[in-house]
């Protein structure tokens, strides 16, 4: 055998590998009798050498039928190899086998089905290991090719999987079956999945002898969601997935978490809400602090699939681009009805958009009052219908001042007030007749405050007659500690210490009118107004507290995994005889002004998305969630907020509104930077009002942030710039001077991006306002140290002047050439009077001003550079000559003036001693064989 076929590998293209096979005079046999001798020879190396070259035997044997067959014999034979390497070089062989054949003979499906098909059907079978994953993986590569007959896969592939992943299989089988049968499910039909592979897999998703089985399936749950569709998912698959939440393996609920949005995505609005929504809490509520931080890192996407246009204020147009519903078609959608969910988002994990690929269209909007009256009015109308309809099982006190629920859920809704001594400042009026609302879909029933209205009017009316607080408060204090003691069993997660405070404050006003009754007598006779004042106080943390008493109330998902020791531990100081008597009015008062008890629960209310889920996403920039889930669930947070932002619709912006400014003025530069990036998409979604009010400041802070978070403001400055008005706009003229400095001077990307920028943003500003601010910049980027920021630069130069004339802005664009023949055509450096020429070029062949003033004000200074004494510089001015000049037709035209001076200007650089002077003087661009002759960028 020939010596050096060890280094032949399957990528050589320098030579064909079984080239050996064309050497004549070796043993006087043919071609086609040497391949079957080497095929079969008792040398290893020689079979492996056949196996890997098996691609071109075929080219060069299937002209001939019947050597052709011979070829295929030889290949079934060789796949029955003792030897498992060369049954794996054999099977790698195998896919691009079968796509030449398919390019090349008209009768591939009989050779394939015959030949072929059953090798990689019984390779799945194989006793070695990496054979198997072999034919796993060239089965895969032919699926993906649609290269298997659909009769193939129903009576040979899925028949092995079904039995390879039966419950008496081996293991190890079993394993690797269900991965394929995962991996394969997207690439078969509905109906092949659903019948024939379907019911394995929700077997498999109950195997309780291997955990490997289930994760597997946990893993690729959305993919099988996917390829099956709705109705067999939410038949069979949703309970199935119930499973694999509650599963004992931390692993496997964190493999559920991590695929929740492909699973939302292929279920209906209603399932949506109603099941997976409450599992999702669960999830993210986990004991186990991985599944935490996975499920976490889904919430943005999980979110996502709400989604709704309509409710959005957004639409896609015939185009595809993401448009904003003008207000008049916004006006009756503000509520999202479960039936109309349509999922914005891909099926990855990506929650954001990326204007690059759709581009989007600002359109006008309605102001911002206008919207958030008109969600506040909706608010209170439907919750003051509900309230009064639902029953009263919930945790609800029938105490007059601390009144459980009752009060927190008036003034969260805009109940209007039945006294005037205890009325609070800032609560809307009731007006309209009730509709029913989605508020509630996802929220326990409301407790019947009738009876605690009567007696809050009653009491504050008659004070002498506040004798039967104390026994109502301790009702109220009971109901709270029960509530209390039936979750101290779960005090292991220390997410809910906000929430106890509130408890606390709670149990510190009722208890302290319990104990302090007879005091509180004597100040009521002594002063009223005092005491009027006491008692909205007391009420406001009351209502607080029992309002989220009802969020997270045992009847809850989420709130069974919500308190901590830390917890228990402040509520019992918080019972404290002596604090109370000694400053709980004081300490009422206090909590009042520094946490508004209603509007702050108020304007985080909308009806798009489950309430708990919006809690916990705007929970993630809590420092305590960094410390117990995850370092960096602030980035996550960020990072879906866009997503989360267009599934809410501008009308909700006010409940993301403090989150983005806290994530905006986040300790780590990798949330500012990931909002950065993204904020010219949630511009989009805003609007114009929004963005001014709101995104402005924010954006004007990344301006002057670290290079690292600014670069994700200027590579989509374009794009936010143009969403402003013109007036806004202008005002960062100056500020745009500002990229040019950077904190590491060797950051020439980031120059080279702000010159990419300004191209684009010369549309946005008036002639003037390019000459005045703008040129500045474009000249002292093209003096910059590195050639790639230059060579940039003079494009942008050239667009400058393109602005100038097509604004018909003539005399800013003669200033501007005079200044150009100055700085570059006089240059002291020779760098410079190179880029003179390329400048020249370039408005020659972007014809960006007139023919005549080009050659009145730009050409003699271009000609000039014939003498220059660098080579570099004339062999430029050789190629504009050459190249593009002389090929425009104003200078092929018969008695131009100009043409003699052009053509006297090539013959002198035709003769230049420097080789590649003279070569690109004298050459000819021609269409085909000069194609690869460019502008070379001369340093």
């Amino acid at each position: 055998m020939a010596v050096g076929f060890e280094d032949y590998g399957p990528d050589c293209d320098s030579m064909r590998i079984t080239a050996f096979l064309d050497i004549p005079g070796q043993d006087n046999l043919t071609p086609l009798a040497r391949l079957e001798k080497y095929a079969f020879s008792d040398n290893v190396f020689n079979r492996q050498i056949i196996a890997r070259g098996l691609l071109d035997v075929f080219r060069d044997f299937s002209n001939n039928e019947e050597d052709f067959l011979t070829v295929m014999e030889i290949v079934v034979r060789l796949s029955e190899d003792a030897e498992p390497t060369v049954r794996t070089e054999l099977m790698e062989q195998i896919p691009p086998i079968a796509i030449f054949l398919q390019e090349s003979r008209p009768n591939f499906p009989t050779a394939f089905f015959e030949y072929l098909m059953p090798i990689v059907v019984r390779y799945l079978t194989d006793v070695n290991n990496q054979v198997r994953k072999a034919g796993q993986e060239a089965l895969l590569i032919l699926l993906e090719q649609d290269l298997v007959a659909q009769s193939d896969i129903e009576n040979k592939v899925c028949p092995i999987l079904l039995d390879l992943s039966a419950p008496d299989s081996d293991d190890e089988y079993k394993v690797e079956a269900v991965n394929i049968i995962c991996k394969m499910a997207s690439m078969l039909s509905r109906t092949t999945v659903e019948h024939m592979l379907l019911p394995r897999f929700c077997e498999l998703c109950s195997d309780g002898k291997l955990f490997q089985v289930r994760k597997i399936c946990a893993a690729n749950f959305g993919d099988i969601c996917n390829a099956v569709g709705q109705e067999a998912t939410e038949r069979l698959l949703i309970p199935k997935f119930f499973e694999l939440c509650s599963d004992s393996v931390w692993g496997m609920r964190k493999a559920c978490a991590e695929c929740f949005m492909a699973v939302s995505y292929t279920t209906s609005p209603e399932v949506r809400r109603s099941k997976l929504s409450p599992l999702f809490i669960s999830l993210i509520s986990d004991t186990c602090r991985w599944v935490r931080q996975a499920a976490f890192q889904s919430l943005g996407p999980f979110i996502s699939t709400f989604a709704n246009p309509s409710s959005a204020g957004l639409y896609i147009r015939e185009d595809g681009t993401l448009s904003i519903r003008p207000p008049a078609q916004d006006g009756n959608s503000n509520s999202c009805q479960p039936g109309n969910n349509v999922t914005l988002m891909s099926s990855s994990a990506n929650a954001t958009l990326s204007s690059s690929e759709q581009p989007m269209e600002i359109k006008p909007e309605a102001p911002t009052e206008e919207i958030s009256a008109e969600v506040n009015t909706k608010l209170s109308e439907n919750l003051n219908k509900d309230t009064r309809e639902e029953g009263s099982d919930c945790c609800a006190s029938p105490g007059g001042d601390v009144s459980c629920l009752s009060q927190g859920a008036r003034a969260g809704a805009g109940v209007p007030e039945v006294t005037k001594d205890s009325s609070i400042p800032g609560m809307p009026s009731r007006s309209g007749e009730d509709v029913f609302n989605t508020f509630l879909y996802w929220r326990p029933p409301l407790p019947d405050i009738t009876r605690e209205l009567e007696l809050f009017q009653f009491k504050t009316e008659k004070h002498n007659e506040s004798c039967s607080v104390p026994c109502n408060n301790c009702v109220a204090s009971s109901e709270i500690k029960k509530v209390l003691e039936s979750l101290q069993e779960h005090i292991d997660d220390p997410d809910v210490q906000a929430q106890v405070q509130v408890l606390s404050a709670a149990l510190r006003a009722a208890q302290f009118d319990s104990v302090g009754d007879c005091e509180t007598k004597k100040m009521e006779e002594s002063s009223g107004n005092l005491q009027n004042k006491t008692i909205s106080d007391e009420a406001a943390v009351s209502d607080a507290a029992c309002t989220q008493v009802q969020e997270d109330s045992p009847s809850s998902p989420a709130s069974q995994e919500n308190f901590s020791d830390q917890s228990a531990t402040s509520l019992l100081k918080s019972t404290d005889s002596e604090e109370q008597h000694r400053g709980t009015s004081v300490f009422l008062r206090k909590e009042q002004e520094d946490n508004p008890p209603f509007e702050d629960d108020k304007s985080k209310f909308q009806d798009i998305i489950p309430q708990p889920l919006l809690d916990q996403y705007l929970s993630m920039t809590d420092p305590a969630r960094a410390q117990t889930v995850d370092t960096e669930i602030a980035k996550h947070c960020a990072y879906s907020l866009p997503g989360v932002a267009l599934t809410l619709g501008r009308q909700n912006w006010h409940c993301l509104k403090d989150t983005y400014e806290t994530l905006a003025s986040d300790v780590q530069w990798k949330v500012r930077r990931t909002l950065a990036f993204s904020i010219h998409e949630l511009a989009v979604i805003l609007g114009d009002q929004l963005t001014a009010a709101d995104l402005v400041p924010i954006f004007n802070g990344f301006l002057k942030d670290l290079d690292e978070v600014r670069i994700g403001v200027l590579k989509h400055l374009y794009d936010f710039l143009k969403l402003l008005h013109a007036d806004k706009r202008r005002e960062y003229l100056y500020q745009l001077q500002e990229f040019v400095v950077t904190d590491n001077s060797r950051n020439w990307r980031f120059r080279y991006e702000l010159a990419e920028q300004l191209i684009l943003i010369l549309e946005l500003y008036n002639p003037n306002d390019v000459y005045d601010y703008l040129r500045h910049i474009a000249l002292t980027l093209c003096s910059d140290k590195v050639s790639e920021v230059r060579w940039i630069s003079f494009k942008l130069v050239v667009a400058i002047l393109q602005k100038f004339y097509t604004n018909s802005a003539n005399a800013l664009g003669l200033n501007f050439i005079n200044e150009l023949v100055v700085r570059f055509r006089h240059s002291s450096k020779w760098v410079g009077r190179q880029a003179f020429a390329f400048i020249c070029q370039a408005v020659v062949e972007e014809e960006c001003m007139p023919v005549d003033q080009f050659v009145e004000h730009l050409l003699p200074s271009l000609l000039s550079l014939a003498s220059d004494p660098v080579p570099n510089v004339r062999v430029l001015l050789a190629k504009a000559l050459r190249q593009t000049l002389l090929e425009k037709a104003y200078f092929k035209s018969v008695g131009n003036p100009h043409l003699e001076a052009a053509e006297e200007t090539i013959l002198a650089l035709q003769s230049d001693r420097d080789q590649d002077v003279s070569f690109f003087a004298t050459i000819k661009l021609k269409q085909g064989n000069m194609d690869n002759i460019t502008i070379e960028k001369q340093n």
